[in-house]
């Protein structure tokens, strides 16, 4: 069964009437608080294992440090000073001499490992806040999210998987090496025997090193299934949502309304400066204004019906703002636009056809 074939109903979203895909504003909110899909196991086996061949690599080097150091204190034993600042100083420089390039390489390959999986750098406070909620133990939730779930589950089976994996490749690497660790018993060569005993633990460890980074690969596409089922969203959420990032709808229609208001109110003043006023004889008329700055197509400035429409042309003549009679287009504009609207792009052509006119008529005046 491959991880794309998992039955979503084990992840329990759509019992809990989360059946909408999460949205883009949604993920981006978790990003920002740090909740991300990602697998802690990819980040630990590939700590284990850079820090595992960084300690192969580095055993020469350690082992005749830690010869150097037993030879300096046990040589100084007996002295009085041993326990002088001196001493102890030589010590932090030996201790870090030793741990600092091994935890410098598993502090960079966590770093790096988390970078890769969060696509980036992330850095955020909100995971480590407190929360009061949490510090009353909720034992039922807890035992249905770590044993009966898709998760305790999954994770038990891969610790069984570990568990047995790492079991045999100690077995077969021993049993390879028996009769050759079996030799130095009763030999005296005790570097030899204490360098096969150590390249056969750094064997072990490098396989299992390996074997873990395998088994984390499905663990990190299992914890993004999860984590993309658990941000889900019911449809009431995807409403709320719309309403935050687009604004209520209904506030903003009575928005919109107002504005319309406000603009009508001000019909002298949006006339004046409007480049044409389309009408026809009696009923309706429509001033426009094409501003390149504003928009890429006239803007209806004003519109009215008869009386209105009268006093839009009215106020047309007095600041010499051309009328052009034209019915249908008149009557269109009238009855599906609404003051503040683009020209709809299927009147256009005829709108292009009367500023060529208006043009036409100003170089003949």
């Amino acid at each position: 069964m491959s991880f794309e074939q998992i039955d979503l109903q084990w992840f329990a979203a759509e019992d809990e009437g989360r059946t909408e895909e999460p949205s883009d504003y949604k993920l981006k909110k978790a990003r920002d608080e740090g909740r991300l899909a990602k697998s802690q196991e990819l980040c630990a086996a590939v700590v284990l294992l850079f820090t595992v061949v960084t300690l192969v690599i580095l055993a020469p080097q350690i082992f005749r440090t830690l010869a150097d150091v037993m030879v300096f204190f046990f040589t100084r034993c007996t002295e009085n000073d041993l326990f002088q600042k001196r001493f102890f100083g030589i010590f932090l420089m030996l201790l870090a001499k030793l741990v600092l390039p091994i935890a410098g390489v598993g502090i960079l390959a966590g770093v790096v490992s988390n970078i890769a999986q969060n696509r980036g750098f992330l850095f955020t406070t909100k995971p480590i806040e407190p929360q009061f909620s949490k510090i009353i133990p909720k034992f039922g939730q807890y035992l249905k999210k770590t044993i009966f779930s898709f998760e305790g589950v999954f994770n038990i089976i891969k610790s069984l998987v570990k568990v047995f994996f790492v079991g045999v490749i100690a077995f077969i690497i021993i049993y390879s090496n028996l009769p050759i660790i079996l030799q130095f018993i009763n030999a005296a060569d005790v570097l030899n025997a204490v360098g096969k005993i150590a390249s056969t633990a750094a064997l072990i460890l490098v396989s299992s090193a390996v074997l873990f980074l395998i088994i984390s690969i499905p663990d990190y596409f299992v914890q993004k299934k999860q984590f993309i089922e658990s941000m889900k969203m019911t449809k009431q959420e995807v409403k709320q949502e719309y309403k935050e990032m687009e604004g209520d709808p209904e506030v903003k229609s009575h928005l919109e309304q107002a504005q319309r208001q406000l603009l009508q109110r001000n019909i002298p003043k949006q006339v004046a400066k409007s480049d044409v006023v389309i009408a026809n004889p009696t009923h309706f008329a429509v001033a426009l204004l094409y501003d390149p700055k504003l928009a890429d197509a006239p803007q209806i400035m004003a519109k009215g019906a008869d009386a209105i429409a009268q006093r839009i042309k009215a106020i047309a003549r007095e600041n010499d703002v051309p009328i052009i009679e034209n019915k249908p287009l008149a009557r269109a504009l009238y009855a599906e636009t609404e003051v503040g609207d683009i020209i709809p792009s299927e009147y256009i052509s005829a709108i292009v056809t009367i500023y060529t006119q208006i043009d036409y008529l100003n170089k003949k005046k």
